[in-house]
């Protein structure tokens, strides 16, 4: 399995419009072959997503679709987030 965080630092309130669009993510991110889970998180400092896939390529897809997702649905929310991604090698 693989998992990718995307960090958006100072955004916030991006948490809760991307939950006003929930079946949106829900598509979008969920339609992407070998998809096993997805958190969105609201922090203090900022939103998160956790996405986790089988393979490397459906981490990879999925921060490209987000992006694209984004920047056509929320351009003004779109700011560059921090994205890494790794294997998972302990899960429960």
């Amino acid at each position: 399995m693989y998992a990718t965080i995307r960090a958006y630092q100072g955004n916030s309130e991006l948490a809760d419009a991307l939950l006003e669009k929930e079946n949106d993510v829900r598509e979008i991110i969920g339609g992407i072959d070998g998809f096993r889970a997805y958190y969105l998180v609201k922090l203090a400092e900022g939103t998160a997503t956790v996405s986790v896939f089988d393979s490397k390529e459906g981490t990879d897809a999925s921060t490209a679709a987000a992006a694209a997702w984004l920047a056509e649905n929320m351009p003004d929310m779109a700011a560059t987030p921090y994205v890494t991604a790794g294997e998972v090698v302990l899960n429960f």
